[in-house]
């Protein structure tokens, strides 16, 4: 089952897709936000192109584990697509995952300005790897 992992962002959209066997995540792009129904549109072909019958999209929980502003702009989100695609969506923890990201490519030594154009999609890949994790482990 191909699985679409979404990072929601004001400005942007990272998205990320799994593998057929739903072992590993892969950064696919980066939306640069217009409007919702542009929005809408690109994940749709995304969707379409990659037979994705299920999304994650991260839910960004404060340290302490409560719900702050933020998941309340995204469950507006998975509203949306829920009634849009007709497709299970699961909230997923997304704590610090584009700080990982971040991490990660200056550690590659990677400049700032490239840094921004692959940083949601790599935080995306890193919160759909986290659920993948979680599911594969809980199947044993």
């Amino acid at each position: 089952m191909r699985i679409l992992g979404i990072d929601y962002g004001s400005k942007r959209l990272g998205l990320a897709v799994c593998d057929e066997l739903g072992l590993t995540a892969q950064g696919l792009t980066t939306i640069t936000r217009k409007n919702r129904e542009r929005d809408l549109e690109e994940i749709e072909t995304v969707i379409k192109q990659y037979h994705v019958e299920k999304i994650v999209v991260g839910f960004p929980l404060r340290l302490d584990g409560t719900e702050g502003i933020q998941c309340e702009k995204v469950n507006r989100f998975v509203d949306i697509l829920e009634s849009r695609f007709l497709l299970p969506i699961v909230k997923w923890d997304e704590t610090l995952s584009t700080r990982e990201a971040e991490q990660i490519l200056i550690e590659a030594n990677m400049s700032r300005k490239k840094r921004k154009g692959v940083v949601d999609k790599l935080a995306a890949a890193i919160i759909l790897q986290g659920y993948l994790d979680y599911v594969n482990r809980t199947k044993d």
